[in-house]
């Protein structure tokens, strides 16, 4: 679809599971969020519609598509993209799915015989319903994410909100640190963006890792850590045990602390005792998953950054057709 003028109207919604970010996201922006409704029906159907006109306009949608509290994931991804629908049945010019978690797309391929590839069906899901473009922030596999769509796609990183945590601590010494080779991508696009803003060398290292039928073995560790700050950078934890693994490596390696920076806190059952254990001083996530830790102690261990302004200027600048080469993961 062509690119839209930038003097278009804008509309811009937040569906209930995500309300409290879609308002951040607004207050950053400096625009209200337009009004829609959301009703539920007693045999569990529901159906949502703008309630502000969306004709001619360029309209963006956001839905963080984690499971609960509330919802489901599925309920939240079923919800979205019949609110997607609706708003191309209204006539939109454009519509953007701005989606902080991406759901299924840790499902980018097969690893067993007859596997799904569930992300590319969600790419069918959201292109079926009209959708032109879907921005996702810190996807598991960028290449994946941009190969399952045909619709345009914004894969954002969120390395400039930790290098600018990182620049606070003031260490001395640091190494940037995949806790699997998967990851090392992302773990250099953190350590190059680092090394430019702290105008020094930064270490690096990783960890080996193999998961086979939610088993995970592997502890070698390759790379840098000896009297170092170790930063552990990741897209999510879920239980937690990969950056345990990862953080007790580079302890026997020599690290001197040991932080982790995950833009997705699902921290699911089990979770709280690893937050908790001693070889990770710190957690810093990101708001785009509400974090929910019961344990007190727990809890404390953990630094939340927004993502509101970065979302804001994202949205910002697709609206005026301006470049987004900073914010995107290369």
């Amino acid at each position: 679809m062509a690119e839209l003028a930038c003097h278009s109207e804008m509309r811009l919604f937040a569906l209930n599971a995500t309300a409290d970010l879609g308002k951040a996201t607004a207050q950053a922006l400096g625009w209200s969020l337009a009004a829609h409704e959301e009703r539920e029906f007693e045999d569990g159907e529901h159906k949502a519609r703008p309630l502000d006109s969306v004709r001619g306009t360029d309209a963006y949608v956001i839905q963080t598509l984690h499971n609960g509290p509330n919802q489901s994931v599925n309920d939240k991804l079923c919800r979205l993209l019949f609110f997607i629908g609706a708003l191309k049945d209204c006539g939109a010019a454009r519509v953007t799915a701005v989606v902080p978690y991406l759901c299924y797309a840790r499902k980018d391929r097969r690893t067993k015989l007859n596997d799904p590839v569930t992300t590319r069906y969600i790419g069918s899901l959201f292109e079926a319903v009209g959708t032109d473009a879907v921005v996702a922030l810190e996807v598991h596999n960028p290449v994946a994410f941009e190969n399952a769509f045909r619709c345009r796609t914004v894969a954002l990183t969120s390395t400039t909100l930790f290098v600018k945590f990182a620049a606070q601590l003031m260490d001395e010494s640091f190494s940037v640190v995949s806790p699997d080779p998967g990851g090392v991508k992302r773990a250099q696009l953190l350590r190059e963006a680092l090394e430019a803003t702290l105008h020094r060398p930064i270490g690096k290292g990783y960890v080996d890792k193999h998961r086979s039928a939610g088993v995970v073995s592997g502890d070698l560790f390759v790379g840098d850590a000896a009297d170092a700050t170790v930063l552990i950078i990741d897209d999510l934890i879920s239980t937690g045990t990969t950056l345990l693994r990862a953080a007790q490596a580079a302890r026997r390696a020599g690290a001197r602390r040991v932080l982790a920076f995950v833009t997705h806190g699902l921290f699911m059952p089990g979770s709280a005792e690893v937050v908790a254990n001693p070889a990770i001083e710190q957690f810093v996530v990101t708001d785009a998953v509400p974090v929910r830790i019961d344990d007190a102690a727990a809890r404390a261990k953990v630094k939340v950054l927004p993502v509101a302004p970065l979302l804001a200027e994202t949205i910002r600048r697709l609206h005026e057709n301006r470049d987004l080469a900073d914010l995107l993961v290369f």
